[in-house]
């Protein structure tokens, strides 16, 4: 299971209700940060994360609403919290950018007084353990090396402890080398293989984030059968030539993708400030009815199971009408 919070989800500019992109990301022991728009660290602190174990960076792409942050993050980070290391994953093209704003600006002399690991990534593996790899994808999008992410679970067999029981497997390493997918040979001379105490395979939950993006065909395989997809809705149908003039994405064209990708649950995110809730929720439903349009600090479940949404911003307390009379008032 990943946990998904939403530390900011409007495009270009931030409004009073919504901070510009920036997302966290919990699997097991890992905390990934996934972009940083200018304020992510005083998200970090309103949602009650906080900056512990928050070494991972990853990086959609070189623009400004996704990047400016990290400014005040990595000196917050450097000068306060302990982190002897933090990692930044991108594009070579949005890291050129990121080390100037690191090390012509906040670090002027060009050190900083923690290890910062900028990794230059392409599509393909970035890192996987037993439970888990993360894989980056290109998407098309103004300028290069753009780039998606893809979270997802290794497969599992579960152990039957009552055929392992059934067949006088021992309790103690004999069951745990079974699991990782070895024979073993009992005291009697027996061999019992893994096939005689697991289980029918079990795909892990799949997760794709999308940042910004101008199209969709080159995408549909890379997000098949994902439990969650998150991607931008930066327009609606009506303004789809300006949607294409910038490389955005319109709510209808998110919807198609996920229809069309068979995916479980659509979240859209990095709303346009022209819009209330209503008019991208809408759009999209007409489509593909199990979309969600996140706020800032919603915090999300993906399972095999299904994608829960926890609760709806920070206070727990607003409502569905009440929140979209709220977004109307800024337009």
């Amino acid at each position: 299971m990943f946990e998904l919070i939403f530390l900011g989800t409007s495009s270009s500019a931030p409004s009073v209700y919504r901070g510009l992109s920036s997302h966290m990301i919990l699997y097991r022991q890992h905390r990934f940060l996934l972009d940083c728009g200018e304020g992510t660290q005083r998200q970090i602190l309103q949602s009650g994360l906080g900056f512990k174990r928050l070494n991972k960076i990853l990086l959609t792409h070189s623009h400004l609403d996704h990047i400016l942050g990290l400014g005040g993050l990595m000196s917050t980070l450097a000068r306060w919290e302990g982190l002897e290391q933090v990692d930044i994953y991108a594009g070579r093209a949005t890291l050129r950018r990121v080390q100037d704003l690191l090390f012509k600006v906040v670090f002027p002399n060009g050190r900083s007084p923690i290890d910062i690991n900028l990794i230059t990534i392409k599509p393909g593996v970035i890192m996987e353990d037993h439970h888990f790899s993360l894989s980056a994808f290109a998407v098309s999008h103004r300028g290069p090396d753009c780039l998606g992410f893809v979270f997802q679970e290794k497969a599992q067999r579960p152990f039957l402890p009552d055929k392992a029981a059934e067949l006088g497997v021992p309790f103690g390493p004999e069951r745990s080398q079974l699991v990782q997918g070895y024979s073993v040979t009992l005291a009697d001379g027996r061999v019992i293989h893994p096939d005689d105490v697991l289980g029918t395979v079990i795909p892990g939950t799949k997760y794709v984030h999308i940042g910004d993006v101008g199209r969709t065909d080159e995408l549909v395989d890379v997000c098949r059968d994902a439990d969650t997809l998150v991607m931008e809705s930066t327009y609606v149908s009506q303004e789809a030539e300006m949607a294409d003039q910038f490389g955005h994405m319109t709510a209808a064209r998110a919807a198609q993708l996920a229809r069309d990708a068979n995916v479980k649950t659509l979240i859209l995110t990095h709303l346009s400030r022209r819009y209330i809730e209503r008019d991208i929720r809408d759009e999209a439903q007409a489509l593909f009815p199990n979309t969600y349009v996140a706020r800032d600090f919603d915090h999300f479940h993906i399972s095999r199971e299904g994608t829960i949404r926890l609760k709806k911003n920070h206070n727990g307390q607003t409502s569905d009408e009440s929140l979209e009379k709220l977004d109307g008032s800024w337009e």
